[in-house]
């Protein structure tokens, strides 16, 4: 069974995030630089959020409020989920779909390890999918 730990070793275990008294746009730059859809949110090193790209849109864009004067606390989500590294893809899919979110910070021992997403699961059950397929095939044709 594919575990989390699996992917952050592929996928590499590089965490960006944004403090909690930091504006939106800054956080909002750092996701547009580094291609990612969600940030941890930190206060002294320890995760208190999460701020995403839904929440910029929800929380910012809608209610006509300034990406420069809004700080990320007033717009993230919290507490935040987390998982460990040993736990499943399977699991990690079920919490997303019950809590509907998108993204995952994994922590280990109270410190951050790494962050996996909708995409990276679906990409990992894709690839596990391939790999079971391709040897059904060899299986068969001997």
């Amino acid at each position: 069974m594919l575990r989390v730990k699996n992917l952050l070793a592929r996928k590499g275990q590089d965490v960006w995030s944004v403090d909690v008294d930091a504006p939106v746009l800054e956080a909002i730059q750092i996701m547009a630089d580094r291609h990612v859809g969600a940030l941890p949110v930190t206060r002294a090193g320890e995760l208190v959020g999460l701020v995403s790209e839904r929440d910029y849109a929800r929380k910012v864009v809608l209610l006509g409020r300034s990406s420069a004067e809004t700080a990320v606390w007033q717009i993230m989500s919290s507490p935040v989920v987390t998982v460990p590294p040993g736990e499943s893809v399977k699991r990690c899919m079920e919490i997303m779909t019950e809590r509907r979110i998108r993204h995952l910070p994994v922590v280990e021992g109270g410190t951050m390890a790494g962050m996996i997403s909708i995409g990276d699961l679906v990409r990992a059950v894709i690839e596990e999918q391939q790999e079971t397929i391709e040897h059904l095939e060899k299986f068969i044709s001997g």
